[in-house]
């Protein structure tokens, strides 16, 4: 490739991201049904986020996850403790970013690391909710046991329609891209 081509790869990789991770952050501000101490169910935030890492890689799409947590902390900052916005939002969207390690694979590889990046999002908010929200479990229920009941009721959901958006774009994604596009580092 001559530089010219290469240095349009890069531009045209630098206003895709950009433009998920605005839809990643307008769409987690669509919100179907909201938990009263944070997290909710979206018209599938996530699911922006997985495609720019499916497309791009993990290193690329961790980095955009953690780029769109960052912008949704800045519009709508919700603060406890420093380590407690780390996991909330830099550590649990650029999770998301793991799907990446799929790019190229089937579908069903896609779709499998697309659920293990989700439950990565999934554990960064349950080790926050333990250590930063543990009080609010009920007298004798364990912090994990709580946190994990807590997130576990707005990101199963999360989870469930981000596989079907998922599985209905990605293969309309893979017949209009050309090969040569699907191929860009």
């Amino acid at each position: 490739m001559s530089g010219l081509s290469d240095a349009r790869h890069r531009l045209l990789r630098l206003v895709e991201t950009a433009v998920m991770i605005g839809a990643a952050v307008a769409l987690s501000f669509v919100k179907v049904w909201e938990m009263p101490q944070g997290g909710s169910i979206t018209l599938g935030s996530m699911v922006p986020i997985i495609l720019i890492a499916l497309r791009y890689g993990a290193g690329w799409g961790v980095t955009a996850g953690a780029v769109a947590g960052i912008l949704q902390f800045i519009i709508k900052p919700e603060f406890y403790h420093p380590v407690q916005v780390l996991l909330d939002y830099p550590v649990a969207f650029g999770a998301l970013g793991l799907a990446g390690l799929a790019r190229g694979s089937g579908v069903l590889a896609q779709a499998w690391l697309g659920a293990l990046a989700i439950a990565g999002r999934f554990v960064a908010h349950l080790v926050s909710g333990v250590v930063f929200f543990g009080e609010y479990a009920p007298a004798g229920q364990s912090p994990w046991i709580y946190s994990a009941i807590y997130n576990g009721t707005y990101l199963l959901p999360e989870a469930v329609l981000s596989g079907v958006l998922l599985m209905a774009l990605l293969p309309a994604l893979e017949r209009a891209l050309p090969t040569r596009a699907r191929s860009v580092h």
